[in-house]
C-alpha cells in the first residue's frame, strides 16, 4: 500500500513543470555594466546545464531499463523498444547517447571516482568529457568537484592535455620539462601525442629527434601536421591492393614524397585510391546480386514474357 501511495506521488509531482524561472537582463539597458550582464547569463545557463544533465542521465537509465527488459522477454529484435522510442518521438541515436550518459555516470560513481551529490557541479560536456578521460584525470576532476568547483568542458580538457603532456612515453624529456613549466602549453603537446600513437615505432622515433631538437610550438605544430599525414598515408597505403599487387615500395615513396615536400599530396592520393577500390568492390558485389536474383525471377515465374524483358542483367 506504501509502494502505491509512492508512486502515486511521484506521478503527480512529475505532471507539475519544472518550476524554472529566471530574471534575465535586459539587452537594451546600457547602465548594466557588461561585466554584470555576463554573470547573470551565466549563472542562469549553469542552472539549465545541471538540470538538463540530471534530466539526461536519468532519462538515460530509463531507456536503459527498457531496453533491457526487452532483451529478456521482447522478440530479440528489440521492436518493443523502437515502438516506446517512436511514440515518445525519440530517435534512436538520441536514445542511445543518453543510455551512454547514464551507463558514464554509473560507471564513475560505482568505480567511486564520482561522487553522485558533486554531479550537480559540472556541465553536461564535462561530465561526457570526463566520462572519456584517463582514470588519473578523473579522479583530479572528481577531487576538484567534491571540493565543490564548477567544472566545465574546457577545465577536463585542459587537465587531459596536462596529463598527457606529462606522462606520455613518446615525449622527449625536453618537451616534458618545458611542459612542466608551461613554456610550451599542453593543448598544443597534446594532439601530436594522438597522432604519434598511430604511427609506428620508426615514425616516432623521427617525430621524436624532431621536437628534441627544436621544442618549440611552431615545431610542435609542424610535426603534427606531419605526423597525421603520415598517419593517413600509411593507412591508405596498405588498404590500396594495387600498391600491394605491384611491390611498391611504400618507405623508399613516404621519404621521397617527405623530401620533396608533398606528404599532404601523396597522402590524399593513397586516400582517394583507397575509396576507389573500395567502390568497385561494392559496385562489383552489387551487379553480381542482381544478376542472382534476376536468375531467380526468371526461375520462380516460369520465365513469363515481362519477367524476360525485365531479365536484362
Amino acid at each position: 500500500m506504501q509502494d502505491t501511495d509512492s508512486i502515486n506521488n511521484l506521478a503527480a509531482a512529475l505532471l507539475q513543470p519544472a518550476d524554472i524561472s529566471f530574471e534575465l537582463p535586459d539587452p537594451e539597458d546600457e547602465q548594466i555594466l557588461e561585466s554584470d550582464f555576463q554573470e547573470q547569463l551565466e549563472v542562469a545557463w549553469q542552472v539549465c546545464d545541471r538540470f538538463d544533465l540530471q534530466t539526461e542521465i536519468w532519462r538515460g537509465r530509463i531507456l536503459r531499463a527498457i531496453r533491457d527488459r526487452e532483451k529478456v522477454g521482447g522478440d530479440g529484435r528489440g521492436t518493443g523498444f523502437l515502438r516506446w522510442l517512436k511514440e515518445r518521438e525519440i530517435s534512436k541515436s538520441q536514445a542511445y547517447s543518453w543510455i551512454q550518459l547514464a551507463n558514464s555516470a554509473d560507471t564513475l560513481i560505482e568505480d567511486g571516482k564520482l561522487d553522485p551529490g558533486t554531479v550537480n557541479n559540472f556541465s553536461k560536456r564535462a561530465f561526457v568529457e570526463t566520462s572519456k578521460a584517463v582514470p588519473e584525470v578523473q579522479q583530479m576532476v572528481s577531487e576538484a568537484a567534491q571540493k565543490g568547483d564548477r567544472i566545465t568542458r574546457r577545465e577536463v580538457r585542459q587537465l587531459n592535455d596536462e596529463w598527457t603532456a606529462m606522462s606520455s612515453d613518446l615525449l622527449p624529456e625536453a618537451v616534458k620539462e618545458k611542459a612542466a613549466d608551461n613554456t610550451l602549453p599542453p593543448r598544443y603537446i597534446a594532439p601530436l601525442v594522438k597522432e604519434m600513437e598511430k604511427l609506428p615505432e620508426s615514425h616516432q622515433k623521427f617525430i621524436q629527434k624532431e621536437i628534441a631538437a627544436n621544442p618549440d610550438v611552431d615545431t610542435l605544430k609542424q610535426v603534427t601536421n606531419e605526423a597525421r599525414n603520415l598517419a593517413k598515408y600509411l593507412k591508405g597505403a596498405a588498404q590500396v591492393q594495387a600498391l600491394t599487387q605491384e611491390n611498391v615500395d611504400i618507405e623508399t615513396a613516404l621519404e621521397e614524397a617527405q623530401r620533396v615536400g608533398c606528404l599532404s599530396i601523396a597522402a590524399d592520393l593513397v586516400n582517394q585510391a583507397s575509396q576507389i577500390e573500395q567502390t568497385i568492390a561494392k559496385l562489383y558485389m552489387t551487379w553480381k546480386r542482381i544478376g542472382n536474383l534476376a536468375d531467380r525471377l526468371y526461375v520462380d515465374t516460369g520465365a513469363s514474357r515481362l519477367i524476360t524483358k525485365l531479365n536484362i542483367f
